[in-house]
């Protein structure tokens, strides 16, 4: 939760929950226009440190992407000669240079195994992981706060069971869940299918279908984080002086609940869908690989065993930008529901 004390001159100052100062002014042009220079200048040594970090690792990983494209029928002079036409044979730190000259243009290169334009191959598979996510968001959104609410209102035996559901969920394994969901409702009641996607623009319907599960299973532990993060923000907001000051006065139940106590426990929630939904990316891998679903997942998996360091490198970058993103828009919604707000 933020807490609030006044300054030296009695300005409201609240500690967000991520630590930064918030103070009591309204959040105008030049403060969001202040916000995202600094997002922008800490995005640059974020994209350095990520890819050299990568590349680094890609490169240290026995066996390479020649000795993966000629496999055990290839000669050691065609092992080299491939090699050096890749050029495998260059230090590493050369190498890194040659891909970010070439990355800061925004040529990725292709990728070195089907030969495909990098950047070609992620945006085809864009849409596929933006829907698992945004999916698994909005289920975690509905489901969660909903349950959140109900639980903190209720109280009793209902708030403890909703805690032990929570934390049931939060404990079970991603892909064991997904595999239990593939053989009780893809299996045998048939219900949904097991494997595979189908774009939007084929068929709604069957888009619809292929998603419940994997979203299912991918959102089980962001739904048990939200909820129990909204239990305990809005029971810490309905137990505070102005809920109890504004009922004596005759504010409705509704209004103290949905328009008052549930804006406040806001912030909290807000941090939580936040680092969740940066933790759905790498949930999406293991999700995609259960499910089939040809997503950024399964391209970055099957990229890495063949060592293909075009590919792998432009979906660490792709993921690292939504990071970015996913901090502003949480820093933004800060400022929303608290117009004092001022994200230092």
């Amino acid at each position: 939760m933020a807490d609030t004390s006044v300054d030296a001159i009695g300005a409201p100052l609240t500690r967000s929950p991520r630590g930064r100062a918030i103070r009591g002014r309204g959040a105008g042009s030049s403060g969001l226009t202040s916000l995202l220079t600094r997002r922008m200048v800490t995005a640059v040594p974020l994209l350095l440190v990520v890819s050299s970090f990568n590349f680094l690792l890609l490169s240290l990983t026995p066996g390479d992407a020649a000795r993966q494209m000629l496999g055990t029928s290839g000669t050691p002079e065609q092992y080299e000669a491939l090699r050096r036409q890749l050029g495998l044979d260059l230090p590493v730190y050369e190498q890194y240079g040659r891909w970010l000259g070439h990355a800061v243009s925004g040529d990725f290169g292709n990728s070195i195994t089907s030969g495909t334009p990098v950047l070609e191959s992620i945006m085809s598979r864009v849409p596929v992981t933006m829907s698992l996510i945004v999916g698994s968001l909005l289920v975690s959104v509905v489901v969660g706060v909903g349950l959140g609410v109900f639980s903190a209102v209720r109280g009793g035996v209902i708030g403890r069971a909703v805690d032990a559901l929570a934390l049931l969920g939060w404990a079970l394994p991603v892909f064991w869940v997904g595999s239990v969901l593939v053989v009780v409702f893809a299996i045998k009641l048939e219900w949904f299918p097991a494997l595979g996607y189908v774009p939007f623009t084929e068929s709604p319907q069957e888009w619809v279908r292929s998603l419940v599960l994997p979203v299912t299973a991918l959102s089980l532990g962001s739904v048990a984080a939200v909820l129990k993060q909204t239990r305990e923000a809005m029971l810490d907001v309905l137990g505070s002086e102005y809920i109890r000051m504004a009922a004596a006065n005759g504010v409705s139940r509704n209004s103290l609940i949905y328009r008052h106590a549930l804006k406040n426990a806001a912030i909290p929630v807000v941090t939580v869908l936040g680092v969740q939904t940066i933790g759905l990316l790498g949930g999406a891998v293991l999700i995609e690989s259960v499910f089939s679903v040809p997503g950024l997942g399964s391209l970055v998996v099957g990229s890495a065993l063949a060592h293909d360091i075009p590919t792998v490198q432009a979906v660490a970058v792709f993921f690292t930008v939504v990071v970015i993103i996913v901090n502003l828009l949480v820093d933004l919604a800060y400022g929303l529901l608290n117009p004092r707000v001022s994200t230092a």
